[in-house]
């Protein structure tokens, strides 16, 4: 019985008590009164005939009688009630201790689960090997101890079990890059250091010895006169015509009339948005070469690129639109609130592409209303591969998108138990064999992935089922491991989707690493201005990830972006995509 169902009850039988020993209480006052009116008894109002006086005192005696039985049974009652009461305020006791301490087991569990949280390695690093000391626990399938110290990254030999030889990385000097410039400097003897100490002579040259340093040349400021030649024309001047002058043109910038040229834009959105510089950083530096730009300055910088690259960022969501299959996660964005005393909360989306399309597109929103991402993958019809975020479910429910879960979401459940919990080792090496799975499979094509998985991960992926099916019936539904399993099993169908498809992948982890550069930025510029400026750091957050994804410089992308961008007409807009450009440089570099 819950403690409000023993609430409830307790409180019916008092109601009922009460109301049982209301017919007693006009017997209780009228024998109070009687007392009170024989202490004043008047003798002369008594009849004279004996016999009707004894049958007066024998009424009043058998009135009596009935009342001190009615009294001595509400007295039993009375008692009884008592009885019941003092039986149930100690079945109340001991359910609130049960319910204190079981409050206080999850208290102790919850804070023990936020500091493996916060003090924990982050890799969530997990040794299969430690399974075999509670080998004897697992009932539901037999180890294989070879294939646990195999997955361990052990080795059996002949006298034992010896680690594997790990690959050693050497951190001395090696050597510098070819593509630097080198400047050579010249160091030689004096006259009088040549001459020979033995017999005078002036020693000749035999050699020389070259050594590398690396040496860093600071950036500098450069201002760009753009000189603009007029011309006129003399002989209509001199038949008092008009002079027809004519000035060069000179071509559209990114910022017209603007100060800041397109270097020193790509080089602003790179150490905001992909370096995590806030802008008074950036003003201070500035200002220690004698340049000062205020912040307000560059933030209407960031508000005019941001408007400007809006058709690349756009042609870039539409072909993220056009997938086989999507990842998508948020994270908070703190946006400034003035009038509130403090920020409110946006949201900033994510959207990954498939290896055709490989573009990473951010999309703010100022809340985190289902309607976000439903605008944004309203024409999308594919695989979404996302976390369980209830605001995903109009997505699937028509049938056109399908649900694809991550694995890696469903492993840090059971990773966040406690180690001693033989049911988190049992869940993490089977997950780790599905991944050891996935990493065979890395270099295969779709349809040999494809195979691949059927073969090993689908047996796999069932073993795991049946252990979550009957493990789920032995513990309780609130626990930590109860709601761990809970999580797998209301995921399921949408865990398994990976191995129907050879494109698919076993989690999300793609989109929770392009929103970490997010994360770690907010520690740096900790909020927003407003929402205007939240679309903005969406649009430019794009451009540095796709650069990134496509393994080329987003400052150098973004500079040459913000220099030709002005002067391309739209319907050549894929060739300023990230990939478009990547190609050309490559071709340029190979040519």
């Amino acid at each position: 019985m819950s403690l409000e169902e023993w609430v409830e009850s307790a409180k019916t039988i008092f109601d009922f008590l009460s109301d049982s020993a209301e017919p007693f209480r006009p017997v209780e006052r009228s024998i109070l009164t009687m007392s009170k009116d024989a202490r004043h008894l008047d003798l002369a109002a008594l009849p004279d005939d004996p016999a009707l006086l004894k049958l007066m005192v024998r009424a009043r005696d058998n009135q009596l009688a009935e009342r001190v039985a009615q009294l001595a049974e509400r007295d039993t009652q009375l008692a009884e009630r008592n009885v019941l009461i003092e039986r149930i305020r100690e079945e109340g006791a001991s359910q609130l201790e049960a319910l204190r301490s079981r409050l206080e087991a999850e208290k102790r569990a919850e804070i023990a689960a936020i500091l493996r949280r916060f003090y924990r390695p982050r890799s969530e690093r997990f040794n299969p090997s430690q399974l075999l000391l509670f080998g004897q626990l697992v009932e539901a399938t037999p180890i294989d101890e070879g294939a646990v110290a195999a997955e361990a990254g052990l080795e059996a030999g002949e006298e034992g079990v010896a680690p594997k030889k790990k690959t050693r990385h050497n951190h001395g000097r090696g050597l510098l890059p070819d593509h630097l410039p080198r400047i050579p400097i010249e160091h030689d003897l004096t006259d009088e250091q040549k001459l020979c100490p033995c017999c005078g002579e002036a020693r000749c040259r035999i050699g020389r010895e070259v050594s590398e340093q690396l040496e860093r040349i600071p950036a500098s400021f450069k201002i760009l006169e753009h000189i603009r030649h007029k011309y006129a024309c003399p002989r209509c001047e001199r038949e008092a015509e008009s002079p027809q002058i004519v000035t060069a043109p000179k071509p559209k910038q990114p910022i017209e009339k603007g100060l800041a040229g397109p270097g020193l834009l790509a080089y602003l959105i790179t150490s905001k948005f992909g370096d995590h510089l806030p802008l008074y950083r950036l003003e201070n530096i500035f200002s220690r070469e004698g340049i000062e730009i205020a912040r307000s300055t560059m933030c209407g910088w960031f508000a005019a690129v941001g408007e400007l690259v809006r058709p690349v960022v756009e042609l870039m969501a539409w072909r993220i639109l056009q997938s086989l299959a999507i990842h998508s996660d948020d994270t908070t964005v703190p946006v400034q609130a003035p009038g509130e005393g403090k920020c409110r909360t946006g949201r900033l989306w994510c959207y990954l592409g498939d290896r055709h399309h490989p573009y990473v597109v951010y999309d703010y929103r100022p809340d985190r209303k289902r309607d976000g991402p439903a605008n944004w993958l309203r024409e999308y019809r594919g695989y979404l591969q996302a976390d369980a975020y209830g605001g995903y479910d109009g997505i699937y429910s028509g049938g056109q998108v399908i649900e694809v879960a991550c694995w890696a979401h469903a492993r840090r459940k059971f990773f966040d138990l406690p180690a001693t919990d033989v049911r988190r080792e049992w869940m993490l090496t089977r997950v780790r064999a599905l991944y050891a799975i996935e990493d065979d499979a890395r270099e295969l094509d779709d349809a040999a992935r494809l195979s691949l998985r059927r073969e090993r991960s689908v047996p796999l992926l069932a073993e795991i089922k049946t252990w979550l099916d009957a493990e789920s019936q032995v513990v309780l539904p609130r626990s930590a491991v109860g709601l761990a399993m809970g999580y797998a099993l209301n995921q399921w169908d949408a865990l398994c989707v990976y191995t129907t498809q050879g494109y698919l992948n076993i989690d999300n982890n793609g989109a929770e690493r392009a929103l970490r550069r997010v994360a770690i930025g907010r520690k740096n510029w900790l909020f927003a201005g407003n929402d205007y400026a939240g679309g903005t750091a969406a649009r430019l957050y794009s451009l540095i990830a796709s650069a990134e994804r496509a393994g080329i410089d987003p400052q150098a992308y973004l500079t040459s972006l913000l220099a030709d961008l002005p002067t391309t007409p739209a319907a050549e807009l894929d060739q300023l995509l990230p990939d478009a450009w990547a190609k050309r440089q490559a071709a340029a570099r190979n040519g």
